[in-house]
């Protein structure tokens, strides 16, 4: 079997390093192609440096544009690899533009397609990662789902129950296995800073970032708490604050950094004492870390993390999420954790793919 796997963004990463660890171990022909959607010093090698994971066989080096743009040229790309290479399989995770242009060009010229971390929903159809998981999910053959509120959804939506396997997250496989190895960073040191005296803020979806009003209040808060902030900036939010002229007002307890690398960003945040972010993996981290976190979105497809307070939504107003600062516990809270997010997720998808052949014929 030839399976290839397409990654484009920091998140794709660390979700495609077990899996492609679990194909070598079996002697799976695999093909790693990567869409160049992250590309710079940050946000791309380092993670691949980080977690260890190979050249990619395809660099394709689209680069940042518009979502049609973007996705059309990955389409247009990721199509003649795949005449080229001939996999039995298409392999995509997460949610990115990467994800749905390597679903569409696959099935469009019969290449079946398994989606990991199928069955996300966060009901919101102006966030661009929700297009992509209902589409991708709806042309997927194989789909590999995180949660059981995640096979809900699928069953909800008409999908094939033989179809959707519950096999744990993906993520959480990758955390687990370099949470010792991130211990040996230095980023504490080089900061000088010490455990649970500051917290951790990303901040880089569009429409947090699209209305400049909306960015500054949220600085504007966090001038009003005790805690330093530390924020690793993304390019895109960087552009903004400094177009605004607004970088050099922020307040004296904020620290703005460049883009880490997985395993400094991941000592980063086990030793903080809270984390403010709009991401949907770190919402995942910060629980299986039992590092309480505060999510600048009206909603989210991490439902899970919402439970025993582990995860607390405050949208962009600048009242709740001084709030929820002031309401982190003094002690350290040992949250739950969701069924199958252990070490154990690649083996489980492996066993799938390799299992239940039959589900990849069109």
């Amino acid at each position: 079997m030839k399976i290839l796997s397409i990654v484009g963004a920091r998140p794709n990463f660390m979700k495609i390093k077990p899996i492609y660890e679990e194909f070598k171990l079996r002697n799976i022909e695999q093909v790693l192609v990567h869409t160049g959607q992250h590309y710079d010093e940050n946000m791309s090698k380092i993670f691949f440096e980080d977690l260890e994971l190979p050249k990619p066989d395809v660099f394709l080096g689209i680069g940042s544009a518009t979502h049609g743009v973007q996705t059309g040229a990955m389409m247009s790309r990721i199509e003649d690899v795949l005449i080229e290479e001939k996999p039995d399989l298409t392999l995509v995770v997460g949610d990115v533009n990467s994800t749905l242009a390597g679903a569409i060009s696959s099935i469009k010229i019969q290449i079946p397609v398994a989606h990991v971390e199928a069955g996300y929903r966060s009901f919101d159809m102006r966030m661009p990662e929700e297009i992509n998981r209902v589409l991708v999910d709806r042309i997927s053959q194989i789909l590999f789902a995180p949660t059981e509120d995640a096979v809900e959804n699928l069953i909800s939506e008409g999908v094939d129950k033989n179809r959707i396997f519950f096999v744990g997250n993906i993520m959480v496989e990758t955390l687990i296995s370099h949470l010792g190895k991130s211990k040996d960073s230095k980023i504490l040191h080089n900061m000088s800073i010490e455990k649970d005296t500051y917290g951790v803020m990303t901040i880089h979806r569009a429409e947090n970032t699209s209305e400049a009003q909306k960015l500054i209040e949220i600085f504007e808060s966090l001038k009003k708490v005790d805690y330093k902030i530390i924020v690793p900036l993304h390019p895109r939010t960087r552009k903004v604050l400094n177009d605004i002229g607004y970088l050099n007002k922020l307040g004296n307890n904020i620290q703005i950094i460049e883009p880490l690398g997985y395993l400094d960003f991941l000592e980063l945040m086990s030793n903080s004492k809270f984390i403010i972010t709009d991401s949907g993996g770190i919402q995942e981290e910060a629980l299986m870390l039992d590092i309480p976190c505060i999510t600048l979105r009206e909603n989210t497809e991490r439902i899970v993390t919402l439970k025993n307070g582990a995860n607390v939504l405050v949208g962009t107003d600048g009242d709740k999420l001084i709030k929820a600062i002031r309401n982190v516990p003094n002690q350290k809270i040992i949250y739950p954790k969701p069924a199958l997010w252990d070490d154990k997720v690649s083996k489980r998808i492996a066993d799938i793919i390799i299992e239940k052949k039959e589900l990849l014929v069109l």
